[in-house]
C-alpha cells in the first residue's frame, strides 16, 4: 500500500507543472551573484595593478595630460588580464554552483530558485558551463555583449516559457523551489 502511495505522489509530482522563475527575482538574484563575484575581482585587480606597478600612475593621471608610460605600456595588458579574470571566475562560479547539490549559485539559493534540465532534473558541470557560455561569457564581447544581455533577460520577462537565449541554447530551466520539488536543502 505504501509503495502505491510513494507511486501516486511521484506521479502527481510529475504532473504538476514546473514553476518557473520569472525575470524579477532572476534579477535579483543575478545582481546578489555579482556582488559575490565582485569582491573576488576587485582583489585580483588591487594586487595585480600594485604588481603591474600601473595603480599609481593611473591615480595620479590628470584629465588632459598624456598617459604615464607605464600606463601606456602595460594598460592594454593588465584590462585584458582583468577581463579573462573575470569571466573564469564567473564560470567557475556558475557552473560549479550549478552542478553542485545545491543546483544553484549562492544568489539563486538565497532565493530559492535552482537550474535543472527541460524536463527538471538536475544539470551536470557541461550542461551548466554551456548555459554559461551562451549567456554570461557573451557579454564580455565588446558593444554586442550589452545588446545580447539586454535582448538575453528581454526575453525572461517577455516569453511564456521566461527562458533566457543561453537557457534555450543549453535545454535548461531556472526553477522556483516548491513543495513537490525533488531538490532537497
Amino acid at each position: 500500500m505504501e509503495e502505491q502511495g510513494g507511486t501516486q505522489r511521484n506521479d502527481l509530482s510529475a504532473a504538476l507543472p514546473l514553476p518557473h522563475a520569472g525575470f524579477w527575482i532572476r534579477l535579483i538574484a543575478g545582481i546578489l551573484d555579482l556582488i559575490l563575484l565582485v569582491i573576488p575581482f576587485a582583489v585580483f585587480v588591487s594586487f595585480s595593478a600594485a604588481a603591474v606597478g600601473i595603480s599609481n600612475p593611473f591615480f595620479n593621471h590628470r584629465a588632459g595630460t598624456p598617459l604615464n608610460e607605464t600606463l601606456v605600456q602595460w594598460g592594454p595588458t593588465f584590462l585584458f588580464l582583468c577581463v579573462c579574470f573575470f569571466a573564469a571566475e564567473s564560470w567557475l562560479y556558475f557552473a560549479l554552483s550549478e552542478s553542485s547539490r545545491w543546483h544553484a549559485t549562492l544568489g539563486k539559493r538565497f532565493l530559492g530558485l535552482y537550474v535543472a534540465d527541460a524536463a527538471g532534473k538536475p544539470v551536470d558541470f557541461w550542461r551548466a558551463s554551456l548555459r554559461f557560455c551562451g549567456g554570461r561569457l557573451l557579454v564580455h564581447v565588446p558593444v554586442l555583449g550589452g545588446y545580447y544581455f539586454v535582448f538575453d533577460c528581454l526575453c525572461v520577462g517577455l516569453t511564456p516559457s521566461k527562458r533566457a537565449i543561453h537557457d534555450m541554447l543549453s535545454g535548461c530551466l531556472v526553477l522556483r523551489e516548491s513543495s513537490h520539488s525533488s531538490f532537497v536543502r
